[in-house]
């Protein structure tokens, strides 16, 4: 397998000027913060949250000196705590009059094979993944049923696909799936669309630094490109599902890899 060079970033264009987004997950370097700049240079103000309180402020000031103090704001929110939750969604409405785009990025993932799990390590990752994920889905509804809007959340392949050791987080996933397409059915009538991406290796330089040589050559060799994707690369596909480009599609989990199924 020939390795393929990262593609060149893209510009933005303006796609979601004048829309107010809300982010979960958005404080690190991952796909969350990416999505976040993405959105900035397609002209949104954004709202963003994480759990962690100091990587949240310091990613908020970060992309306030770059974008302007108007255009993006923080509120920390664990989204297993549907009080934090329910103040996440009531502060973009208060904040900014009206809430457009939701992008469900938080996730928790692990190892353990089935044996050896526990019951905590198992409730611990469907909570976070997909218990979570419907907390922020139900908010988001409440509040756009009277104005429409946007959902996408965060899936992944592993939703679709076996993998030893990876059962909790494979099933929360493909519990996202599911919420997303019962969501799209439920949400039609109120003019909202919700869909979903399902990357499978997507990695910011912080992760590749912790990842053994071995395992990242493991890893990318089952890519068809023999390369991770940046996590621009995904919130590019973020960005699309949350335009007006994908205004027929709801329902659907749209596979950012050549690993579905």
């Amino acid at each position: 397998m020939t390795d393929v060079e990262s593609p060149s970033y893209v510009p933005g264009h303006g796609v979601l000027k004048g829309r107010t987004a809300v982010l979960t997950a958005a404080a690190g370097a991952g796909i969350g913060g990416s999505t976040a700049r993405r959105f900035l240079e397609e002209g949104a103000r954004v709202l963003i949250s994480d759990a962690h309180v100091r990587r949240l402020k310091d990613h908020e000031a970060q992309l306030a000196g770059e974008f302007g103090a108007a255009s993006v704001a923080a509120v920390p929110c664990d989204v297993t705590d549907e009080t934090q939750v329910r103040a996440l969604f009531d502060t973009a409405v208060r904040e900014h009059g009206r809430l457009d785009v939701v992008v469900n990025n938080a996730g928790l993932g692990g190892t353990a094979d089935l044996v050896d799990m526990t019951d905590d390590q198992w409730s611990r990752v469907l909570d976070v993944t997909l218990n979570g994920t419907f907390r922020c889905v139900r908010a988001a509804l409440r509040r756009m049923r009277e104005s429409g809007g946007v959902i996408v959340n965060n899936a992944s392949v592993m939703g679709w696909r076996a993998q030893a050791g990876q059962a909790h987080y494979a099933a929360a996933k493909a519990g996202v799936m599911a919420l997303t397409r019962c969501a799209a059915v439920e949400a039609a009538e109120y003019g909202v669309r919700v869909n979903a991406v399902a990357p499978s290796l997507a990695l910011h330089p912080h992760l590749v630094k912790v990842t053994t040589p071995e395992l990242l050559a493991e890893l990318t060799a089952r890519e068809a490109y023999g390369r991770y994707a940046e996590p621009w690369e995904v919130a590019n596909v973020i960005v699309f599902l949350a335009s007006g480009y994908s205004s027929y599609m709801t329902g659907e989990v749209v596979s950012v890899s050549s690993r579905h199924p």
